[in-house]
C-alpha cells in the first residue's frame, strides 16, 4: 500500500474500484464509458504501487487496440455501451483505414504519450518487489510502446523538426483551450448529420462544456479525417487544422527519455536506445526554441499562421524536458508560481489553472479555459521533481491534496479556481489516480 494510507487514499482507491471493468477502467461513471488513452496511462500510474499487475493490465488492454501503423487510438470503445456520442459508428475507423483494428472499435485520433511514464514506474515497482512475471509482461509490451513512439517520431513529425503535429483539439487532451480558437475559427463546417451531444446530459451546467459551435467544428474535423482515411500523409496535405503542440512534444521528450531507461533495463539493442534518446533531444530542442520571452511560455505553432500567442498551462510544459537549461528552468518556476498561474490573486488554492486568469480566452468555469485540473498539476509536479526542484514539487502537491481533501471535492474532473467548486464529472478516475500517486 501507499506510504500514507488514510481517508483520501481509501476514497481514491474506491473510485478506481467502482470504475474498474476488469482489464481497464472507465474514466468516469457515466460521462466517459469507454477507455481513453491517456486516462488509462494515468490510471496505471495511480495503481502501480498498489497493484502493479493490475496497473500493467490497464496498458495491455489499451495497446491491444493499437493500429498497424503504431498509433494508439484515443478511444477504445466498450461494446456494452452504445449510448455515447460520437460512438464507434461515427468514427468508422475500420471502414476507412486498413491500419485500424477490425476489433475492438476505436477512434482515429491519438492523445499525449504518457504511457512510458507508467510503464517505467510499473517495471521499477515490479523489480523492487521481485515480481518477475510482471517484469516479463513489461518486456512483452515494450515493443508495442516502441512502435507507438516510432509512429509519433515519424508520422507526426514528418520533417523531423521535433514538434509533434495534432489534427484535432481532442488529440491535445485540452479540448476547448484558447490554444485552438484561431485555428478552429478558420474551419468551415460542411453538412453534418444531426446529432445529440452525450456530454451535456451528464453535467449540471452546460456552460462548463465546449459550445455547440465548437462541437460542430470538432465533428467536421472528424469527417475530414475520415475522408482522408486517417492517412497521415493525406491529412498533412489537406487538413485545415494542424498545430505543432508543445505540450504533446514535451511529454514525448520526457517519455522517450523514460522509455530509454526501460530499454536499458530490458537489455534492448543499443541502436534502439540511441533512437529514443535522439527523439527525446530533438523534441526538447524544438520546445525550448518555442519559448516566448515576452509571455514567458512555450507557444504552439499553427502550421498556417505561426506561433499561437495565448497564455495557457500548456506553455509550462517545458518543465517536463529532461535536458532543460537552468535559466529556462528558473523562468518556468517563476511563471508557474507567479501571478499568472498558481500565484494569481483570489485563487482558492495555489494550484495551476488551465488558462492564465485575466488572459484572453479565460473563463473560470468552462472546461480547459480556466478551471484547475489535478491531472495537469500532477504532470507539472512530475516535471519539477525530475528537475531536482523538490521543494516546489512538494508545495504544488500539498496544494492539490488540500483541494482534493475537501469533503465536497469528490475527485472531480476539474475545479473552479476561485471557489474550488467541483465541475465536470465527479469520481473521475484519473483525478483519483494522481491523488493515489501523490499519497
Amino acid at each position: 500500500m501507499a506510504a500514507e494510507p488514510g481517508p483520501l487514499h481509501a476514497a481514491a482507491l474506491q473510485v478506481l474500484r467502482d470504475n474498474d471493468l476488469g482489464n481497464w477502467t472507465k474514466p468516469a461513471p457515466r460521462l466517459y464509458p469507454h477507455q481513453w488513452s491517456w486516462d488509462s496511462a494515468f490510471i496505471a500510474i495511480g495503481l502501480a504501487r498498489i497493484d502493479p499487475e493490475r496497473a500493467l493490465r490497464e496498458l495491455e488492454a489499451l495497446f491491444a487496440a493499437q493500429w498497424a501503423d503504431g498509433r494508439v487510438p484515443h478511444i477504445v470503445f466498450n461494446p456494452e455501451d452504445r449510448d455515447y456520442f460520437p460512438g464507434a459508428d461515427w468514427w468508422a475507423s475500420a471502414e476507412t483505414s486498413q491500419s485500424a483494428p477490425r476489433t475492438p472499435a476505436t477512434s482515429g485520433l491519438i492523445q499525449p504519450p504518457v504511457h512510458a511514464l507508467a510503464l517505467q514506474l510499473i517495471l521499477s515497482v515490479a523489480n523492487s518487489r521481485g515480481i518477475s512475471h510482471v517484469a516479463d509482461r513489461v518486456a512483452d509490451l515494450y515493443p508495442r510502446v516502441m512502435a507507438w513512439h516510432r509512429y509519433l517520431a515519424t508520422a507526426r513529425d514528418a520533417r523531423g523538426c521535433g514538434l509533434l503535429t495534432i489534427y484535432h483539439p481532442w488529440e491535445s487532451g485540452t479540448d476547448n483551450s484558447p490554444r485552438w480558437d484561431a485555428a478552429l475559427a478558420r474551419v468551415k463546417v460542411g453538412n453534418l448529420p444531426k446529432y445529440q451531444r452525450h456530454d451535456l446530459q451528464h453535467v449540471h451546467d452546460v456552460s462548463e462544456r465546449p459550445t455547440d459551435a465548437e462541437y460542430d467544428r470538432y465533428l467536421w474535423l472528424v469527417e475530414l479525417l475520415k475522408s482522408a482515411g486517417y492517412d497521415d500523409a493525406r491529412v498533412q496535405r489537406e487538413h485545415p487544422f494542424q498545430v505543432q503542440d508543445v505540450l504533446m512534444s514535451s511529454i514525448f521528450s520526457a517519455a522517450n527519455d523514460v522509455l530509454a531507461e526501460v530499454a536499458i533495463t530490458l537489455a534492448r539493442p543499443g541502436s534502439e536506445i540511441d533512437e529514443l534518446k535522439e527523439w527525446s533531444r530533438r523534441s526538447s530542442r524544438a520546445v525550448q526554441e518555442a519559448w516566448d520571452t515576452e509571455l514567458n511560455l512555450a507557444l504552439d505553432r499553427d502550421v498556417q499562421t505561426g506561433p499561437v500567442r495565448v497564455e495557457t498551462c500548456a506553455g509550462l510544459a517545458p518543465i517536463l524536458l529532461p535536458d532543460l537549461g537552468p535559466e529556462l528552468r528558473s523562468r518556468l518556476v517563476q511563471r508557474m508560481f507567479g501571478p499568472g498561474f498558481a500565484g494569481a490573486d483570489g485563487l482558492a488554492y495555489a494550484v495551476v489553472p488551465s488558462t492564465a486568469p485575466g488572459s484572453i480566452g479565460f473563463h473560470a468555469r468552462r472546461y480547459w479555459r480556466g478551471p484547475t485540473w489535478p491531472v495537469f498539476n500532477w504532470l507539472l509536479c512530475w516535471g519539477l521533481r525530475h528537475q531536482g526542484l523538490a521543494r516546489e514539487a512538494a508545495a504544488l502537491r500539498a496544494a492539490n491534496l488540500q483541494l482534493l481533501e475537501r469533503p465536497d471535492a469528490c475527485f472531480a474532473e476539474y475545479f473552479e479556481p476561485y471557489t474550488a467548486e467541483q465541475l465536470g464529472s465527479p469520481d473521475q478516475s484519473w483525478t483519483a489516480a494522481v491523488a493515489l500517486d501523490w499519497l
